[in-house]
């Protein structure tokens, strides 16, 4: 069963163990950079969590959980920050189940309709082809070189 839980000093070390696919990181930032931009960045309003499988730590995911207006460099109110699914775990379904627990997260919050998301472009080991399968749209816009996606939230897409 896919949970989501909060890092703690107990878990920490092995959840900023998990990593992807080397043809991945051109895509995706490491756990613990992304908790360092976390720390850096509160205005962000950075949420994140590990994702474990049963009582195996498989992935990471951060959002960034309604963010205030009136920052244009900082994309929300609510934006995927980070979805990573360790290399060794990655193909079971675990990142689709993540997502659908974030996404039962963000039903409990204020007026959120869109989750935002952006992607390097790229053709090799790309994740736009799988938030495209989840359900994001292509934009067609950019920010920060990046291919912003968007998932309606309300009506359930799926």
């Amino acid at each position: 069963m896919i949970t989501l839980r909060p890092i703690t000093d107990a878990n920490r070390a092995a959840v900023v163990a998990l990593d992807v696919t080397p043809a991945q990181q051109a895509y995706v930032a490491g756990v613990a950079e992304s908790l360092d931009e976390a720390e850096q960045c509160p205005e962000a309003m950075p949420w994140y969590r590990a994702i474990y499988d049963d009582d195996t730590p498989v992935g990471f995911v951060m959002i960034s959980d309604n963010i205030p207006p009136g920052d244009p460099t900082l994309l929300g109110p609510y934006y995927l920050w980070r979805l990573l699914i360790d290399a060794a775990h990655q193909g079971r379904g675990h990142g689709r189940a993540a997502l659908d627990l974030v996404i039962d997260h963000l039903r409990t919050r204020p007026a959120a309709e869109v989750l935002l998301t952006s992607v390097v472009p790229g053709e090799e080991s790309s994740p736009l082809g799988f938030y495209l399968r989840l359900g994001f749209q292509d934009t067609g816009t950019f920010h920060d070189g990046e291919r912003v996606l968007r998932l309606p939230l309300t009506p359930n897409p799926r």
